[in-house]
This record gives C-alpha cells, structure tokens and sequence, in this order.
C-alpha cells in the first residue's frame, strides 16, 4: 500500500476512533436517518468518492465500531477484507455485493454477514445512492485484495 494510502487509511481510522464513545455501560440510542450527522464526503482514498460516514457508537472493549455509511450512485468499493466480522444492513437503495466467491442483488433490508478475512466489494448502481448500518466486531481495518 502507498503511504498517501496508509496516510489517508490512518485519517479514516482516526476520524473513526476519536469519535463519540460508548461507555460501560453503554448509553442508550436512538435515532432516526434524517437526524444523522454525516461526516465529510471521502475523496476516494478508502471507499468511493463522496462516501460518507456517521459513527454511532465504539464498544470500549472490543474497538468494534456502529456506523451509518451512504454510497454514492454508481460508486464502487474495491474487494478489501477487514480482520473481524462485520454485519450489515441495507437501508436504502440497492447494491451489489461480492462475498468471497458469490455475487448478490440487495435491495432495502437485507442483512449481510461478513465473516473476517473475507474478500468482498461494493457496488452501487448508477440509479441511486445507498445507505447501510454496519456493526463491526473489533477495530476497523482494510486490506485491499489488487492495491
């Protein structure tokens, strides 16, 4: 990985931990998507351009993180990995999502399982942008399967 790569990785990263916290015990939550707080579109360094981000909660134990990510219409999330498992659900919009070997359609709703190690890649149709929920179960991590 370049270092511009690893600089921004480590930009991404830091955003992402110096956030708000959970506390033990957690703080209770709720929020609704229009009430979201969105961060600044990414310039394509990580995730596609214009990808935004909300983080909504850090498990001081674990590092694992819960964050709102919305895709941009037609972006493209190159295959990567993360070292945990990572959960997932579709908001809005559709997307296509190669886990390992198998290509899925994905519409509002569905729930994704991403096991650790994985490769897997993003892809937004040029019809719409998308918005998903993902609980990670450690700290976050990209390894980029072609960089």
């Amino acid at each position: 990985m370049t270092r511009i790569r690893l600089f921004y990785l480590a930009i991404f990263l830091f955003i992402f931990l110096g956030c708000k916290s959970e506390k033990s015990p957690p703080e209770s939550l709720a929020i609704n998507l229009d009430d979201v707080e969105w961060g600044e579109a990414g310039d394509g360094s990580i995730a596609p351009a214009g990808t935004r981000t909300a983080l909504q909660s850090t498990n001081p134990d674990t590092g694992g993180i819960s964050y709102y990510a919305w895709f941009p219409a037609g972006g493209f999330f190159d295959e990567h990995w993360h070292t945990h498992d990572e959960y997932v659900v579709l908001i809005s919009g559709e997307v296509t999502i190669k886990l390992g070997k198998e290509i899925y359609n994905l519409k509002p709703g569905a729930f994704i399982v991403i096991p650790g190690g994985m490769p897997h890649y993003w892809d937004i149709p040029e019809t719409g942008d998308a918005i998903i929920l993902v609980k990670r179960d450690g700290p976050p991590d990209f390894h980029f399967v072609d960089r």
